[in-house]
């Protein structure tokens, strides 16, 4: 099978390769050749960027792809671009979506793949449901092989926190100094994260399965734990006690409005301040005995070893410290006026 991996080098797509190459699959990454140095070898990369239709057509030339996957695709022009440059050269067309496309607020807890998607808080998700919108159009209207990935807080070099978390070092370094670090709400709605490398099992299952043709997956752990339990292993992980401070979601939301991360509150309000529960029924049946197998403590362990073999890695980001600070600061005036 030949795979060809829009993007291929961030969080999710560098396990899905390497999972691919290990079953045989010949893998090709389209990108403008920044990769990351842990990208496994065997990699065949064609460098362009796939905004340069032109330079994509020329490369591509007489190449066809048995799946066509894309991992940077955020909005339906988008889309659009890749439906014109695919049609009629791959077999089956990934796009990766993401789960944050469900309806949260007022729905059920449980989520399946027929849970509405609705999130009137960020504009992310409904940029991203539309783009799911426009692929099922072209696959009604002219067949356009598409399947939907939606992951859901997926993990492996970022550190996986609502508030906090990301691509730099910064809450580990503020949990080992003993600052005090942000929870939302009352830290016992429950969630989900996922390692990539569990998540790249499902996904590789739906490569060439013609039978996804047509509809879309989840693929996450069936780990459920509380935000007060992600942030304790996260804390215990880095051998560091947790200082929390919880405070309401709304209130994290108005201050990051008022300090120019409107982004927060579509994260928050629109997908992570509630309890969810995804019911990984579906992808199972398509991708018989795949199931997520890292347990949060184990796989942030790994992701912390990760950060820590490489001074480079472990950045401390000044402004986001600085955010959490005033936000703690901001709370505190609040409660004690």
């Amino acid at each position: 099978m030949k795979v060809l991996f829009i993007g291929g080098t961030g969080n999710i797509s560098t396990a899905c390769s390497r999972v691919a190459l290990e079953q045989g699959i010949r893998v090709y990454h389209l990108n403008r050749g920044m990769t990351r140095p842990d990208v496994p070898e065997g990699i065949t990369t064609l460098t362009a960027d796939i905004n340069d239709s032109g330079r994509v057509r020329q490369i591509l030339n007489d190449h066809r792809f048995d799946v066509v996957l894309n991992f940077i695709a955020f909005v339906p022009g988008e889309i659009k671009r890749d439906i014109d440059l695919f049609s009629g050269r791959t077999g089956q067309y990934i796009f990766i979506s993401s789960a944050s496309v469900y309806q949260k607020v007022g729905g059920h807890p449980v989520i399946t793949e027929s849970t509405p998607l609705y999130n009137p808080f960020w504009q992310y998700s409904r940029d991203k449901i539309a783009c799911e919108e426009m692929l099922n159009k072209a696959y009604r209207d002219h067949g356009f092989p598409v399947t939907i990935v939606r992951p859901s807080h997926t993990y492996d070099t970022v550190i996986p926190l609502a508030i906090g978390g990301g691509k730099d070092y910064s809450i580990i370094d503020r949990m080992k100094k003993g600052k005090p670090v942000v929870i939302h709400g009352d830290g016992t709605s429950l969630w989900t994260v996922t390692h990539s490398d569990d998540f790249a099992r499902g996904f590789t299952g739906l490569l060439g399965n013609r039978q996804a043709i047509g509809h879309a997956f989840h693929i996450t752990s069936d780990e459920i734990l509380s935000w007060n339990q992600i942030y304790e292993a996260v804390a215990d992980a880095a051998g560091a006690g947790l200082n929390a401070v919880h405070i309401a979601s709304d209130f994290i939301s108005d201050f990051a409005d008022a300090n120019g991360r409107e982004g927060m509150r579509g994260s928050l309000l629109g997908d992570k301040a509630l309890s969810v529960i995804f019911d990984n029924s579906k992808i199972k049946r398509f991708v018989p005995g795949f199931q997520a197998v890292i347990p949060f403590r184990e796989g942030i362990r790994r992701t912390l070893e990760w950060f820590e073999s490489d001074p480079s890695r472990m950045r401390i980001n000044k402004e986001n410290d600085a955010f959490m600070d005033l936000l703690l600061k901001a709370y505190r005036r609040e409660t004690h006026s």
